[in-house]
């Protein structure tokens, strides 16, 4: 798979679904003018509701191949049955990719790698539309088993409940985590799906680059309002070489002396204060038990909702007369009460196993 080079990331473009020919040839035509790696289309569509658009099919691949021909850009598209790979293979596509809605089923996955062996191609794998981890992973450790040399991830959000502004909730914390155990995998970003609203692709393509990723899928379509899918969240060309202009590069590390010794100073004293965060952490969970013998000791349960109330809406707004934000302080003492509830349980358990071993 191809990744960022000198400093600029890997670019994938071209509209959600392949609608004609000529939609194709005209779209593509003017990203090779921008200088794109890749030129993306669905032509199978896993569609939310039965009578929404599901793609022009096979034709599609045909038309494809003949886009490479004209302009030389390698060409990628989903796949969600064995014979679908076999089909763009027969037609000379470059890079496949598994949907969100197919990563989510490692029966499907495993079809698809097995349908995969012995082929000389390219797989990206996007994230499952919740957001687990672990299926992600599982994805992507199919396709390698199958002798898939060439795999990238690419990161387009997560369903949520959540009232936000994105269409898909990034959940940045995923993929980062993904990239940590996974280092050698190229992570894309597609900001198109994350956003669902053209106004905010930049914002989360620069999110993304911000974050060290090794490239960006960008939906594009030569007439957006006239695309027969996800019109809302595709650019036009020229939009798309606007937002490629305003993106900034970053470098991952620099030369400068000076700046290596200033970080290199103020990481240490984030050392410094991890440890005393840790330290008051121990002595909190050493009152924890302390407190779970007592209850244990005078027969009162383990979980004070009451207290719970008290701590989850105090703690927050602490933090906030601390300029601290009040969400990542309350997400913070979930943590920290669950670990106490653990702590807690251990001790009448230990407490009961004594019991139970006399006779």
């Amino acid at each position: 798979m191809p990744t960022q080079s000198n400093n600029h990331p890997l670019i994938i473009a071209g509209p959600c679904s392949a609608e004609s020919e000529e939609q194709l040839l005209a779209t593509a035509s003017a990203l090779k003018k921008l200088n794109i790696d890749i030129f993306r289309a669905g032509v199978w569509k896993p569609r939310t509701r039965p009578d929404s658009f599901e793609g022009v099919g096979s034709i599609g691949l045909t038309w494809l191949k003949n886009v490479k021909k004209v302009t030389g850009l390698p060409t990628a598209v989903e796949v969600a049955k064995p014979v679908h790979i076999e089909e763009a293979l027969k037609n000379e596509i470059d890079i496949l990719w598994i949907g969100a809605r197919t990563t989510v089923n490692p029966f499907i996955v495993q079809e698809l790698a097995e349908a995969m062996k012995g082929a000389d191609i390219k797989v990206m794998v996007k994230n499952p539309i919740n957001p687990d981890l672990s299926l992600w992973i599982g994805a992507i450790e199919r396709i390698q088993n199958a002798g898939i040399k060439s795999v990238a991830a690419v990161h387009r959000g997560f369903s949520s409940f959540d009232n936000t502004k994105f269409k898909n909730t990034p959940t940045w914390q995923i993929p980062i985590e993904l990239k940590r155990l996974l280092p050698d995998i190229p992570l894309i970003c597609d900001p198109s799906h994350i956003s669902g609203k053209r106004a905010l692709i930049f914002e989360v393509a620069q999110k993304a680059l911000d974050l060290d990723y090794d490239g960006l899928m960008i939906e594009t379509h030569i007439d957006p309002n006239e695309a027969l899918s996800d019109k809302e969240q595709q650019v036009t060309p020229d939009q798309l070489k606007k937002i490629l202009g305003d993106l900034k590069i970053r470098k991952p590390s620099s030369d400068n002396v000076e700046f290596i010794n200033q970080l290199e100073e103020l990481r240490s004293k984030i050392d410094n204060m991890d440890r005393e965060l840790l330290e008051t952490l121990t002595a909190r969970m050493a009152v924890v038990e302390k407190i779970g013998k007592y209850k244990k000791e005078h027969n009162v349960t383990i979980l004070q909702v009451e207290r719970w109330r008290e701590i989850f809406k105090t703690r927050p707004q602490w933090a906030k007369k601390m300029n601290l934000n009040e969400k990542f302080i309350a997400e913070l003492y979930k943590l920290i009460h669950d670990e106490s509830i653990r702590k807690q349980t251990g001790v009448f358990k230990s407490a009961n196993k004594g019991h139970n071993s006399v006779k």
